[in-house]
């Protein structure tokens, strides 16, 4: 494994270094740096044109600035990176790492989403196959796929923001709105769920009187301006998650996975009450140590008290503790919202990363900065998650009809082990090269997500060194794109080994 992944570096370098040198030649000869200040009539034009000779190194052949670019790259090893200055006489270095942190919130955030909803979406397409949800997913898939960006964005501007944000000042449903979202719940909830004539009447019928009654009691409570979940939502959605997480790998009559999945809900009370001081203002840190103890405290209880299926418990514990630390953190948003709300009355930002000169707490802070996220991520999300399911979808029917599948369903095994136990792993392989290369591909195409809603991020800076024939900025952006592809895709080889030993030999 280490051999091919040496070889697989330096394939990838070679690329790069080709790559790197392709672009700069483009980027050069796509337009006169200096055109704007020879069509200038200022007085000071001339030394204007020198200062900017020497900011971008004019003076210089071609070949000599892209060897210099080149060198300064190299010093990255030495963790001393030198990108060069852009045509305003701006430190690159510095340009990158602002526009670095806000365009890779964005991409991470919006390819775990697309990447989670996507797979579980594709499985239960497969598993569904030529089923009206079957149908109905591919139509929204191909759908999403095929949605021009900028329109879209228009789109979830207008609706989800602006119609958001009028709405929120005072939270009110009508009763025909009522009944319109409790059949339409009702509805997708009986073919999600399947089954016969009678089990889908009586899923449609409990969805929708669900939805008809707790719409009002929401309303009642004002729910949308103070919302709560509290200690007993805490307990109810963690005990759902621990059942059904046992339920969906070795079933509920398992005690040595179900034992300790429900230990590590009853621990996720006691953290409730022994962290709610520390979280009415916590820190960054703090928030990242407590969710690797909540997976790593319940993983070592699972596979303990796991016996021969350990792995098994180890890992429905941890995403049972997982699931339950992000359930304390909402509790603690939901208490913070009214506040944030009194601080910014219109809450779902549509430019830029932040709000300017916002002032408030952590936690105001955080939805502040989540409200600005939300809306660029959900584009990325959606459009990302049709590849995700369709891939997903394509995989799981071609696993099912391999001869180890018909002979784990020869034998007896449930319908459930056979796909979560089998099928499933299988299916990932090829996921995780679309997964990889998503990933690159999300920053290229945040461009023109971070132009529509005003992001100050790689896609800004990589079009504006474009317009302004700055080969700088330009590489800058190709050198964490680049290296971002070679990375995931050598992080996908590897795990090809960790689903499939036979691929180590």
């Amino acid at each position: 494994m280490l051999k091919f992944i040496i070889k697989r570096l330096g394939a990838s370098l070679g690329i790069l270094l080709a790559a790197s040198f392709l672009l700069y030649v483009l980027v050069i000869n796509s337009g006169d740096p200096l055109q704007d200040l020879r069509e200038s009539t200022a007085d000071n034009r001339e030394h204007l044109m020198a200062q900017r000779v020497e900011y971008m190194n004019l003076d210089q052949p071609w070949y000599a600035r892209y060897w210099d670019w080149l060198t300064g790259v190299g010093k990255c090893f030495g963790g001393a990176c030198d990108l060069g200055t852009n045509i305003q006489g701006q430190n690159v270095n510095d340009l990158l790492a602002v526009a670095a942190s806000s365009t890779l919130r964005l991409v991470i955030l919006a390819t775990v989403l697309a990447a989670i909803f996507g797979i579980a979406i594709g499985v239960l397409t497969a598993v569904r196959q030529y089923s009206g949800l079957d149908y109905g997913v591919t139509f929204l898939t191909f759908l999403f796929f095929s949605l021009p960006v900028f329109w879209a964005a228009v789109m979830l501007k207008e609706y989800m923001a602006i119609g958001y944000n009028d709405w929120i000042k005072e939270p009110d449903i009508s009763m025909v709105q009522i009944i319109v979202i409790a059949l339409l719940f009702g509805f997708l909830m009986q073919v999600f769920l399947a089954g016969d004539l009678k089990r889908r009447i009586i899923t449609f019928a409990v969805s929708a009187a669900f939805v008809g009654v707790a719409i009002p009691y929401l309303l009642w409570l004002n729910f949308f301006r103070y919302p709560q979940l509290g200690l007993v939502g805490i307990i109810i959605l963690s005990l759902a998650v621990a059942l059904s997480g046992t339920a969906m790998t070795v079933g509920v009559r398992n005690k040595a996975v179900l034992y300790p999945a429900l230990i590590t809900v009853g621990l996720g009370i006691i953290a409730y009450y022994a962290t709610f001081s520390l979280l009415e203002s916590p820190s960054t840190w703090l928030l990242i140590i407590g969710g690797a103890l909540s997976m790593i405290i319940p993983g070592a209880i699972g596979y303990f008290m796991g016996g021969r299926v350990r792995k098994i418990a180890m890992w429905v514990s941890a995403f049972t503790g997982l699931v339950a630390a992000g359930l304390t953190t909402v509790d603690h948003i939901f208490r913070a919202w009214p506040e944030f709300l009194a601080l910014k009355p219109r809450p779902i930002g549509t430019i830029g990363s932040q709000t300017p000169n916002f002032d408030g707490g952590f936690w105001e802070i955080f939805l502040d900065r989540g409200a600005q996220l939300l809306l660029p991520t959900l584009l990325l999300a959606i459009i990302s998650l049709a590849s995700y399911s369709r891939y997903t979808r394509t995989s799981m029917l071609e696993v099912g009809q391999q001869d180890y599948i018909r002979t784990a369903r020869s034998k007896g095994l449930s319908e459930r082990t056979v796909v979560f136990r089998h099928a499933f792993r299988n299916a990932l392989i090829p996921i995780a090269t679309i997964a990889a290369f998503d990933f690159a591909g999300l920053i290229g195409g945040a461009v023109i997500t971070e132009t529509v809603f005003g992001w100050k991020g790689m896609g800004e800076m990589f079009k504006t060194g474009l317009e302004h024939i700055d080969p700088a900025p330009v590489m800058a952006f190709f050198l964490v794109t680049g290296t971002a592809a070679v990375l995931f895709n050598m992080l996908a080889d590897i795990f090809y080994a960790l689903l499939d030993p036979r691929i180590r030999v």
